[in-house]
């Protein structure tokens, strides 16, 4: 604010005393001059202002430089030295007009004059009246004006008494805030009597446009005038007082931090004359003394003690700091060269894996040979990267965790489904905001030691975008030739991962990149059977389950039939997590039963969960084979499928209406699918007198195949054989055996090709009541992966082609009489008699 500034002219070049002796004097003789019969002359010379309005009642100094306005004031000068001030509408017009000015204007007597070297005038002015220019009479040599005089509307208000005092108060609490302000200026506002001049004294200094101060001007209403000083005044109090605020804050913050630093400063001197250490060169040392202690490679040394000296050189309180500091501490906290010593006692381990879990002897046969060759090699044996592979709930994140403990080593797990940042393998770059080192290095923080298991969970879920692959960083981990010097970005030393066992898990082999997955060993771990489930059940989850849930002091026994039921009825999948959660469901109703009865079991007392009781607890069946239903027409074949949850089975229906020899297919299939039936199709079309098939029916009927569940999508080859048996046995009106399932890739010449997921399919049949399972007879090796528990009642029959299929699966004798199903249309038939009677020519290609 420069309120009192402009209005002691504090920013004039010159000498100011006399001004400032003369102000008072000249406030003080206003009032009798407004009241004295002065007149003024009519006709005034006139000088345009810049970016400036003048009020009456104010002494001002000015510069006066521009030639007519210096001819006026030479003019006024000879004269009575009366000259009158306006301001221009635009700062920029040199040589301004009538329009360029505002019409209203302040009457000044000259009070003094200073000349400068240049030309220029500086002068004292006193306004004394505003006037208003009636006409302009010429501009040469200067600016010379017809005027009006104005006077102002003072009304007699008790209101003009409250704005006067408001004002003044405004005003020196403005002057208050504002540290530059003269020792006298309060004085001189608090002196003021008469409205009108204190309002033009204080208008003349705040803070407002040209265009606002004008319009004060011009105002001819006294009470008007004094409530928009008011308006001004709050609006400059407001800022003055957040100004204020800024700057004491600022120096609050600038005085704290010299003062902290001058004592940092002297506590540094004074420490260092008592041979004291700092706190940041105690820091120092413990780092170079941890440095020295770490067992690690020469160049990470290096590096770190770079570090460390750069560290040294840098103000504590620089963000710098921090950053390098992060580092140093990451370098030292890493397990460089510490390894946990392996527990290769073959037995110990043995024992471990078949306590946490039941089966799985292909993944703890592999863990022991691993051990073997660790304790004939004496421990420096590269770690295998092992992909575990199967459906969800068959134990292969836990079976990780067995095998840490199998081996006495620390155990790390990270998730990486739905990863997609190629950082969060590799670590970010130090020159980011937030860098981190990736998950790898993070984990090997974590354990403390060079050889962990290392568990990567969800491997088959790795996305990628555009900030990466993170699938192509894994590549550098998990390859044995490369992994004994892997960069993280953020580290930026090699680090040695060859000590460490990888474990990968995933649910499915297809969306694993092929160079990922060539550096990985692959280890099924297919689906559990019926027993293998009740026995992990009675093993493992119903002593868990009764724990979890407070039961474990009370004798609780579930029948092998109530078992079943649960496992059969109220489950499908292939691991165990649904059985475990209806085993707790089941739980939670003997607690709640026990609690709501106060206690009336014994804990001596066995409880018995047979049939009856599972269907109490768990309501109705979920799940209710609709094997019988679906077979009873013909046309309608049970397949077996495999999927990434375990085997299916999966129904195949087909029917015929009129059309002309159309294949039309439903059911969400997938290409290979759908080719499979096309194949069946061709081959059935070429085939159709040795099947008993009349052509006719190509021609005159569209068939349709439909696979129900037609929302869950379906592909693969294997379908084949289930495609053509149910398109035979309705074209033939031979219903499809009860209780017969089938799987197999066909040819177009009719050989019966091998599959996958024989194992996951087998247990799929079993579950559902299939009593007979067609197979490819080149899949008869991957029977030995079966339980015979699992084969005990189960007719498992290997084909090589068509013919041995169809002689296995359809009924010897039509159900329906063909001609009556498939009718012939009245032209076919005399086709057929046309060509018997020689009338027509029949050309065989």
């Amino acid at each position: 604010m420069d309120i009192i500034n402009r209005i002691f002219a504090l920013n004039n070049p010159y000498d100011n005393s006399e001004i400032d002796n003369n102000i008072g004097n000249l406030l003080e003789n206003d009032e009798n001059q407004n009241k004295s019969n002065k007149s003024y002359p009519k006709t005034i010379p006139i000088v345009p202002l810049r970016n400036m309005v003048l009020f009456p009642g104010i002494v001002t100094p000015l510069s006066i430089g521009r030639k007519r306005s210096l001819n006026a004031i030479e003019e006024a000068l000879v004269k009575d030295k009366i000259v009158g001030f306006v301001t221009q509408k635009s700062k920029d017009v040199e040589d301004p007009k009538a329009d360029d000015m505002y019409t209203v204007g302040v009457l000044a007597n000259i009070f003094k004059v200073f000349r400068s070297p240049d030309g220029s005038i500086n002068v004292v002015v006193r306004s004394e009246k505003r006037f208003k220019i009636v006409e302009i009479e010429s501009y040469d040599p200067y600016i010379r004006a017809n005027v009006e005089y104005l006077e102002m509307e003072i009304t007699k208000d008790n209101n003009i008494e409250v704005y006067v005092k408001t004002i003044k108060d405004m005003a020196i609490s403005l002057i208050h805030l504002v540290p530059e302000t003269p020792p006298d200026a309060e004085m001189i506002i608090q002196n003021i009597d008469q409205p009108d001049i204190l309002a033009y004294f204080v208008a003349s200094g705040v803070n407002a446009t040209i265009e606002e101060k004008q319009k004060m001007l011009e105002e001819n209403s006294l009470k008007e005038l004094l409530k928009s000083i008011v308006n001004h005044l709050g609006r400059d109090l407001e800022l003055a007082k957040i100004s204020k605020e800024i700057q004491e804050k600022v120096k609050s913050d600038v005085e704290k931090a010299q003062k902290e630093y001058f004592l940092r400063q002297q506590l540094k001197t004074i420490q260092k004359e008592l041979g004291e250490l700092s706190d940041q060169e105690k820091d120092i040392q413990e780092l170079r003394n941890k440095l020295e202690k770490k067992k690690m490679s020469e160049e990470a040394k290096k590096v770190a003690t770079e570090q460390i000296d750069r560290l040294s050189k840098i103000p504590v309180m620089s963000p710098e700091y921090t950053v390098t500091r992060n580092y140093v501490d990451l370098i030292l906290d890493l397990p460089w060269n510490e390894y946990t010593e392996d527990n290769l006692d073959i037995s110990y381990a043995e024992k471990v894996l078949n306590e946490d879990h039941y089966d799985l002897e292909k993944v703890k046969k592999r863990i022991l040979e691993y051990l073997s060759v660790m304790k004939l090699k004496g421990g420096s044996v590269k770690g295998p990267i092992l992909c575990f592979y199967g459906p969800p709930g068959v134990g292969k994140t836990s079976l990780g965790r067995s095998i840490a403990k199998a081996l006495g080593r620390k155990f790390i797990r990270i998730s990486l489904g739905g990863v997609r940042d190629e950082a969060e393998i590799r670590g970010h770059r130090r020159t980011y905001v937030g860098a981190l080192p990736g998950r790898i290095i993070q984990g090997l923080k974590k354990a403390g030691s060079s050889n962990p298991v290392f568990m990567l969970d969800e491997i088959d879920k790795l996305a990628s975008d555009f900030r990466g692959d993170p699938a192509s960083a894994l590549l550098e981990v998990l390859d044995p030739e490369q992994n004994n010097a892997f960069s993280d970005h953020y580290l930026e030393i090699p680090y040695d991962l060859s000590r460490v066992l990888f474990i990968t898990t995933a649910n499915s082999l297809n969306t694993i990149p092929w160079p990922l997955l060539d550096r990985m060993e692959v280890i099924n771990i297919p689906g559990y059977t019926e027993h293998e489930k009740k026995m992990i059940a009675i093993n493992y989850i119903i002593p868990r389950q009764q724990k979890e849930n407070g039961l474990e002091e009370y004798k609780i026994t579930i029948t092998d039939k109530g078992l079943g039921k649960v496992i059969n009825d109220y489950t499908k999948e292939a691991g165990v997590r649904e059985l475990e959660r209806n085993i707790g469901s089941i739980m939670r109703s003997i607690a709640t039963e026990i609690v709501k009865n106060n206690n009336t079991y014994s804990k001596d007392q066995e409880i018995i969960i047979d049939e009856q009781k599972v269907r109490e607890y768990l309501g109705a069946e979920k799940f209710i084979p609709e094997i019988n239903d679906m077979t009873e027409k013909p046309g309608v074949a049970i397949g077996l499928a495999w999927t990434p949850v375990g085997g299916e089975i999966l129904f195949i229906e087909s029917i015929a209406m009129k059309g002309r020899g159309n294949l039309i297919l439903t059911g969400s299939l997938g290409n290979v699918m759908k080719e499979s039936a096309s194949i069946a199709f061709s081959y059935i079309k070429s085939n159709a007198q040795n099947l008993g098939i009349p052509t006719y029916i190509f021609k005159e009927y569209d068939l349709h195949i439909h696979i129900p569940s037609g929302a869950i999508p379906k592909d693969g080859p294997s379908a084949g054989i289930t495609l053509l048996v149910s398109i035979v046995s309705l074209l033939t009106q031979k219903r499809v055996k009860d209780n017969i399932a089938m799987t197999g890739e066909l040819s177009l010449r009719g050989l019966i090709l091998p599959v996958g997921g024989i194992r996951e399919k087998i247990l799929a049949a079993k579950r559902y009541g299939i009593r007979k399972v067609i197979i490819p007879e080149k899949n008869i090796k991957d029977l030995d992966e079966i339980p015979e528990e699992q084969k005990k009642d189960l007719e498992i029959i290997p084909v090589k082609n068509v013919n041995d299929v169809l002689n296995i699966a359809l009924e010897e004798k039509p159900v329906n009489d063909i001609s009556k199903v498939f009718e012939k249309s009245a032209s076919e038939d005399k086709q057929i008699k046309k060509q018997k009677a020689g009338k027509v020519k029949v050309i065989s290609d």
